[in-house]
């Protein structure tokens, strides 16, 4: 199933439920395991197991490792080890170990202070453990990932507030592409830790680069109040909409935001792009002549185009027409209140019709 080719892998939490089942079936008896099947709401998923080795007679340890797939997933290739340990308690306890985070912010699936194993994984390891238990017979499972302390630092858990390791996740079973739902809806988990604190404004930025200039801009802003959207700014104003937000200011480089006034609500350069297209018809609308128009359609950056404009300039006058076609699109789809913020690379901001301030009282 985890050929390299295909489209979709196991997700965390199908790779820690594998290692439960093979360590509970090693534990009854069954002698080399090399693959178990798991029950997932995608369906049935065969999943090959690394090791299995009984620790004790009643506990038991296997690893799983979640195998590559059509996708830069920073998962890929790690061990995911499931302890199990059985008892007379009549239940099953699902802990974290070494490498799972632990959730520190409200908002998100799992609580504060506990290990970042989400609803559904824990559904999973319970209900495929669940069938080999004898009656009144129950066990704990411990799940780690050795590596997940360092990969948790190329994921968006240090900004959810998960500490200390990655996330068992997964809502199928199976973990597709990161353009898909699975990634959108990571994101969206930092609307959800905004909600939790009865805010009613945020501040939405594409990437890394507009938080800082936001955390720079902003001086006394909250953390959790700015919003990476990565290449999804519709998705996540859909899911502001939703959570009754009423104002979102959207601040960024140029070369994400302006893709918005033209109405596209999905900026991968991939999907959509445009950026050579508007910064020249808003220069032409502003006056420019066409020597400039020529020269700023040929140039190869947005920051390039940025520096034509700087020398005619046209830069204010071309930012505030783009900025102004940012809002209108956006509240032709999305009832909320919008400001607009357009910067360069170097923080500077474009232009000037905007409202918020630097010591903006935020709601």
């Amino acid at each position: 199933m985890n050929k390299k080719s295909q489209n979709f892998g196991i997700t965390t939490g199908t790779a820690a439920t594998a290692a439960a089942v093979a360590s509970i079936l090693h534990l009854k008896g069954k002698k080399n395991i090399r693959k178990v099947t798991v029950d997932a709401p995608y369906g049935k998923l065969e999943v090959d197991i690394k090791s299995v080795e009984k620790l004790s007679e009643n506990k038991a340890r296997a690893s799983v490792i979640k195998k590559p797939y059509n996708d830069p997933d920073v998962t890929v290739n790690i061990d995911i080890i499931a302890t199990l340990q059985l008892d007379n308690s009549s239940k099953i306890t699902i802990k974290g170990g070494e490498g799972v985070g632990k959730v520190t912010k409200p908002g998100l699936p799992v609580p504060p202070g506990e290990p970042a194993i989400n609803p559904t994984p824990k559904k999973m390891i319970k209900k495929n453990i669940k069938k080999y238990l004898s009656p009144g017979e129950g066990a704990t499972v411990k799940i780690s990932v050795p590596e997940g302390g360092k990969i948790a630092k190329k994921t968006m858990n240090p900004r959810l507030g998960i500490k200390g390791g990655i996330s068992i996740l997964g809502t199928t079973g199976i973990a597709r592409p990161m353009s898909s739902k699975a990634y959108k809806m990571s994101l969206a988990c930092q609307i959800d830790i905004a909600a939790s604190r009865g805010w009613e404004e945020l501040v939405l930025v594409p990437g890394n680069i507009g938080e800082k200039i936001a955390k720079k801009y902003f001086k006394n802003i909250e953390e959790d109040r700015i919003v990476q959207m990565g290449n999804f700014p519709g998705y996540m104003l859909k899911i502001a909409a939703k959570k009754h937000f009423k104002k979102i200011i959207l601040l960024g480089h140029a070369g994400k935001l302006i893709k918005i006034s033209a109405g596209i609500f999905n900026t991968k350069n991939s999907v959509a792009d445009g950026r050579h297209e508007i910064i020249t018809t808003h220069a032409a609308l502003n006056g420019a002549p066409k020597p400039l128009l020529v020269k700023i359609f040929n140039k190869r950056t947005v920051e390039e185009m940025i520096t034509e404009l700087d020398h005619a300039g046209l830069t204010q006058p071309v930012f505030n027409s783009i900025a102004s076609s940012v809002r209108k699109r956006c509240q032709e789809n999305y009832p909320m209140d919008f400001d607009v913020l357009i910067f360069n690379l170097k923080g500077r901001i474009l232009n000037t019709n905007f409202k918020t301030r630097p010591d903006h009282a935020f709601k």
